[in-house]
């Protein structure tokens, strides 16, 4: 695995560091008055999600590990554990539900998804950034309240709240940002 210098580490980079995977979160890159300059990175480890915060100089050197990513199709959930499907091999494979976090409500049916491997140990799994949800709560329309930048809250089909423009009325379809968690704009 390639080797790479404490002040090379970006976000979302994974690292081999204290003996776990760690993805960086966070990077502050950091130049004090007095001594040598340093990068400031919060991780968090990929397998129990414990956080860290590491101080690393230019001068050290930190294993960078790539992850292989696969497109799997989400089948079903049972007991707490999400299935998804292979889509070249149809190999199966199970994955806890609390690994997508506050994204899983987004989850559909047949929903392609990325899973990243490390040899086979499946550790991330992230949702398309947007996904078409109704609208079943909200507000009802005004007519004349156009102010740019007013927005009312809504529920989703998936029961997530989030803030929508005044014109959008409750039974249609929108496209939501999941990295954002907000509105994006109405589905065609």
């Amino acid at each position: 695995m390639p080797k790479i210098n404490g002040n090379e580490i970006r976000p979302g980079n994974v690292l081999d560091h204290n003996e776990g995977l760690w993805v960086a979160v966070k990077v502050d890159h950091v130049k004090p008055g007095k001594g040598g300059a340093f990068a400031q990175v919060e991780l968090k480890n990929l397998r129990n999600g414990s956080k860290l915060n590491e101080r690393f100089r230019s001068a050290d050197k930190v294993e960078r590990v790539r992850l292989e990513q696969k497109d799997q199709q989400f089948l079903y959930e049972n007991d707490g554990m999400l299935v998804f499907m292979d889509v070249e091999t149809f190999d199966q494979i199970e994955l806890p539900s609390d690994l997508l976090g506050e994204r899983r409500p987004f989850l559909q049916d047949g929903m392609t998804v990325v899973i990243e491997f490390y040899d086979e140990e499946a550790l991330n799994a992230r949702v398309p950034q947007k996904v078409i949800c109704e609208i079943v709560e909200t507000e009802p329309v005004v007519k004349g309240q156009t102010a740019a930048n007013s927005f009312k809250p809504a529920i989703l089909d998936n029961g997530i709240k989030i803030m929508v423009p005044p014109f959008v009325g409750q039974g249609e379809n929108v496209v939501v940002d999941t990295v954002a968690m907000e509105y994006s704009e109405r589905a065609s």
